[in-house]
């Protein structure tokens, strides 16, 4: 009888901690299911800057050949700015959706 008590006792004990794993599971997942909220909204975000700088440099393009040496330079430099900064928020992007 004490035997038996025992196990009772013990799967009880291993059906709490069962519990409380799937609550704390439960609340990473909601965690989770946030942040990927967050970052979808930032991707988006950063996609429409990428389309808006798209189109700038487009019109840059084709403006390009009434510009002076000093403003081509300018203009490129800014543009090779643009384009790294562009190019971090896609990798941290991608290195958070991948991990």
């Amino acid at each position: 009888m004490a035997n038996i008590n025992h196990q009772i006792q013990s799967l009880q004990s291993k059906l709490q901690q069962l519990l409380q794993q799937y609550k704390q599971l439960q609340k990473e997942n909601e965690s989770l299911k946030k942040d990927i909220a967050v970052h979808s909204k930032n991707n988006q975000s950063q996609q429409e800057k990428i389309n808006a700088l798209q189109q700038k440099l487009q019109a840059a393009q084709l403006s390009n050949q009434s510009l002076s040496e000093a403003d081509k330079k300018e203009l490129n430099q800014k543009i090779n700015s643009y384009l790294k900064e562009i190019d971090k928020c896609l990798s941290l992007l991608h290195t958070e959706q991948n991990g």
